[in-house]
Parts: C-alpha cells; structure tokens; sequence
C-alpha cells in the first residue's frame, strides 16, 4: 500500500497523566514486519529503500516492510493457521481485531518483498513452484483486484501468524496531519526464501547488521522508529535472542512521540531522549512548537515566570552548557537569577536581554566556576543582592563569591514576584551545594545535585560521598515533581531518577568492594580502570575522584582501609569469605 506506518511512529509513555492523546478517529491502523536472518558473521535485518515519490516523508529511506490494515485483511482469518482473532487480540489488547494486523504485517511483507509467511495445506514449508505461483500474483494484490484469503485459497497455501512476534507499538505524533497507529512483529526469514522487491513502493533491499544500520543511519535516512527498534535488536546480540525476547515480552506500551525543532528540522522525541519531560511543559498540547537541544544565548520559557538560558560552556562536565534561570514577573514586572555561571560577560549580556524586567536577585547554587563568579558581573549591572554561600574549601572554587545573604537549610526568600524561593542544603557534590525549592510549583533547581544524563562527581575533601547520598535521599523526601538541573533538560519522574542515581552509586560501591577484593591493595589509579571498566579511558582521570570518595566511604564503614603509601584494601574482618 502507498501509506507507510513507520514514518513517523516515535515514542510516547501511554501512562503518563501530562501525556494528551490525539482522537483515536484520526489514526490509520498499520502493520509493519522486521524480518531477522543469522549468518555466519552475525545477525542481519531486512531494510527496504522507498522509492523516492513527491510528498512522501519516507522517500528514499530504509524501511521495515509494512503498511496500512486493509478491510480484506479480516478475509485472511480464514486462511491462517497457528493462531486466532481471540488470541491475538488479547496480545495486541484490543477487544477483537487483533488478527487483522497479523495479516497485514505478512500481507504488505509479501507484496514488498516476495517473502511469504505460508505453508502448504500439509504444513510444510512452500516449495518453489507454489511460491513462485503466489508472487505472480503480487500486483493483483497489490492493487487490490485479489484479496489475500482469494490468492491463498486458490494455491491451497496457509499464512503462519503463528510465526511472528509482536514486537512494538507506535503512534505518529499528534502535531502531523496524516498518523498511523502501527503495531510492529518480528519473524525470521522463513526457509530462506529469496527477497524480490516489487520495484513499486520499494526500489532496492538490504540485509544489514543493526550495528552498521545505526552507523550509517543519516546516510540511511532511518526514521526514529527504525533507529529505537535496531537499538534493541543490537543489544539483543543474536537472532535467536532476539526472537526469544520479543517472544517473552509482557505488555507492549503505546509508543507515542512529539515533534519539536532543533538543528535537523523537525524531528520526533521520545520519552528515553534527554527533552521529553521539558516538552510535556514547554508543549503540553503537543503541537510541535518545543525544542530537543539546548542553545546557548537561547532564552526558554518552562513555565509562567520561570526561564531558562544556557551559557556558551558545553563540554564533558557541563553537558550543553551551565543553566541560568530566571524566575520573577508579577506587578512590578521584576526577576530573580539563579546561577548565573561563568566569568563570561557575553553570558551576562545575554542573561541581561532574556530578562523581561529588572534583575533584583541573584541565588547561586554552589561555588564551582561554571556556576557562581557571573554572580560579579550581574551585581555589576544590575545592583541586585546576592544569596548563597560561601566555599568551605579552596580546590576548584570560586573563593570570590561572598554573598549578601548566607542561606541556611530552609530558609526562604521572598521573590520580587511574591512568590517564595527555598533554600535546601544538599552537600556532597560540593560542602556549601543549596537547592531551590520554588514554593507552590512542585519545581526544584537542583544545580549539580542532579544532573541529566549523567552522575555527578564526587571530588574530596569538598566532596563527600556518603553526605550526598543522605542529600539525595533528603531531596526525595520532598517529593517533587520536576527537577530543572545546573546541566540540561527539566526532568520528570523525580523520585525514580533520584532512587536510579542511589542504586548507581551503591552498585559502584559494590564494585570497588569486589576490585579490592581482586586486585587490593592497590593504588586508586590502578584500581580505577577495573572499577571503571564500563567507562571510556579517555574519562579515568575524572572517575578517580569519584572513586577516592567510595574508597573513603567504605574505610568510614570500616569495610576498607589505606596504608601511608596509598595503598588501598579490604579490612580483614571485612574481607568476604569464600
């Protein structure tokens, strides 16, 4: 069929309250078949090439086989073997019907490829006369002057849904005038029957191993779903993984994405990408009008009276930049910072223009310098009083800041809005780390107490690992519902991302116990690449810091201990037996 169902499915969390789906009435159902073959040199994947036609989104990229559900597909019920309506309707969650994709996944697979889902009327695998008789009626089919139970019939052949695993399910996202609702199965290739293209909807194939697919996806021109769904099969490792797995899934969520702009155009977002809670704020009615990169210099509005803009500091420890934010507005049209990063005057500027009114306060989260020696600049500008507190130690701070008002935990801060800002102490990334609570909107600027996409370093003496994992669990107690971190998007869901970040650091504590264990006593440098095994060399050096700070968390549990040269091992009575 000319309608492809992958052209724009990306991924959307069903059972999320903020999440507004779009009328089921405007949707076209669709089907789609990844069809999986093992080879000696690895598993490989069945991509077609679209034909480039005018209009078509999906021109000239690689595809999973697939289209629109046809009325006629219910026919082919009739002519399946293996599996029923009831049956795949319960898989698929719908009260009847659930066959009908069956069939139209095995269906649009054959009109594309040749590749029949059949057998005999004795069972047996399709031999080459028979095959070669239901591919002479692929374009009749096609164009819909026989429909699949006719062609079947009239060969005596059987489909085998049976043979297919239900994989996958996606939703265009709401912003686009034309949406499918795809339900994506996965098969091996059967008797390795040979793959024709049609030359109509299809111009070439190619069977590809996931990871060359993914490292070549701009030249493939892989739509999202494409991408997610070879991302799996690459961790699967091998075919039979891979159909196994799929086999044992559970319940298949919804998939749904939202469209936002950045560098490539419009593009569709998922929720396992880094600007998907952002946009539930910034885009709540899904309309496309969101961004999925941060720019620096860019002003964004999360919520009324609250703005974000990132300073020109990208980098492996700020991510895209240091996040400054303005929260203010109200009467007098007045604005509060909080963090206003670097000594970059340009930031300054550009934090002076985003600002809709007058600046009268400036927070500071902590003392390292992509976040707090702005405070100097902005105070010169623009006269407003500065709130924090001072390093408590000299390595890596900006031992300058010396704020108007010292903040204690708890403390609350009248805004120039009305509204109140308060102060949390959360030490452990660093001794003086506040963040801050703004009252009445369940949102908290956590600074580099949380961080997106990446755990934080904990940089002794001014770091301390077992004082910010008490932070952490402190700052969950609160129960928030967004986090607007010091590096990155806002993010949602904040008590499961703060217990992830708990359970990361307590399974990497769990793995300096076993490297002692191995290799002890041994210096932090020569116990850091086994600790660190997951992680690239190329970021050892600042792994080590983190490290030191488990090594002298587990000599205060009484698990470790260190000789006067630096050597690190298991304390004897906490040695694990055998």
């Amino acid at each position: 069929m000319a309608d492809r169902p992958d052209r724009c499915a990306v991924q959307s969390s069903s059972s999320d309250p903020s999440h507004r789906a779009s009328p089921l009435k405007s949707l076209r159902m669709a089907a789609s078949l990844v069809v999986l073959r093992e080879r000696a040199s690895g598993m490989e994947v069945l991509l077609l090439r679209r034909a480039v036609r005018a209009g078509d989104f999906s021109s000239d990229a690689y595809v999973f086989p697939g289209g629109v559900v046809d009325a006629a597909d219910r026919l082919g019920h009739a002519v399946c073997e293996g599996l029923d309506d009831a049956t795949a309707s319960a898989r698929l969650r719908l009260p009847e019907g659930g066959l009908d994709f069956y069939v139209a996944a095995m269906r649009e697979c054959f009109e594309e490829t040749g590749v029949a889902f059949a057998n005999d009327a004795r069972g047996a695998a399709l031999d080459t006369p028979r095959l070669d008789a239901m591919r002479e009626q692929r374009e009749a089919l096609h164009d819909g002057k026989v429909d699949i139970a006719s062609l079947c019939r009239s060969l005596d052949v059987r489909l085998t849904p049976g043979r297919l695993h239900y994989l996958s399910h996606w939703v265009t996202p709401a912003a686009l005038p034309k949406r499918f609702d795809t339900r994506f199965f996965l098969a091996m290739l059967p008797e390795e029957q040979p793959v024709e293209v049609d030359g109509i909807e299809t111009a070439a194939h190619r069977w590809m191993r996931p990871h060359y697919a993914l490292a070549h996806a701009d030249q493939l021109r892989l739509l999202p779903p494409t991408r997610k769904l070879l991302q799996w099969l690459e961790g699967m490792g091998t075919a039979e993984r891979a159909i196994s797995a799929a086999g044992a899934l559970g319940e298949v969520p919804r998939i749904e994405p939202r469209l936002a702009n950045g560098k490539r155009g419009r593009w569709p977002v998922t929720p396992d990408e880094p600007a998907w809670a952002e946009l539930l704020l910034t885009d709540p009615d899904a309309r496309g009008t969101g961004s999925y990169e941060i720019t620096p210099g860019r002003a964004v509005t999360l919520l009324p009276g609250v703005l974000r803009i990132a300073a020109p500091n990208p980098g492996m420890m700020t991510g895209p930049g240091t996040n400054t934010y303005l929260v203010g507005g109200g009467p007098d049209n007045a604005w509060a910072v909080i963090d206003p990063g670097p000594d970059d005057p340009g930031h300054i500027d550009a934090i002076v223009r985003a600002a809709p009114g007058a600046i009268r306060q400036i927070f500071v989260t902590h003392t390292h310098r992509d976040h707090s020696p702005g405070a100097r600049l902005l105070k010169a500008r623009t006269g407003a009083t500065t709130y924090g507190m001072q390093a408590l130690h000299d390595e890596g701070q900006d031992t300058t800041f010396v704020p108007d008002v010292t903040l204690s935990d708890g403390d609350a801060t009248l805004l120039p809005d009305g509204r109140v800002l308060r102060a949390i102490h959360t030490p452990g990334h660093a001794a003086n780390h506040l963040c801050y609570g703004l009252d009445d909107t369940g949102l908290i600027f956590t600074g580099d107490h949380v961080m997106q996409g990446s755990t934080v370093v904990i940089n002794p003496p001014d770091g301390h690992m077992a004082t910010y994992l008490k932070s952490l669990e402190k700052l969950s107690s609160l129960d928030p519902h967004w986090l607007a971190p010091g590096h990155g998007f806002v993010m949602d869901r904040p008590g499961a991302r703060i217990a992830r970040l708990v359970a990361h650091r307590l399974a990497r504590e769990a793995a300096t116990v076993a490297a002692l264990g191995d290799v002890g006593p041994a210096t932090v440098e020569a116990l850091t690449p086994v600790v660190y095994a997951d992680v690239p060399a190329a970021r050892h050096g600042v792994a080590r810091r983190s490290l030191r700070a488990h090594l002298e968390k587990l000599k205060e549990d009484g698990v470790a201990e260190v000789s006067a040269g630096g050597l690190w091992r298991l304390r004897v009575s906490a040695a694990i037996p055998p």
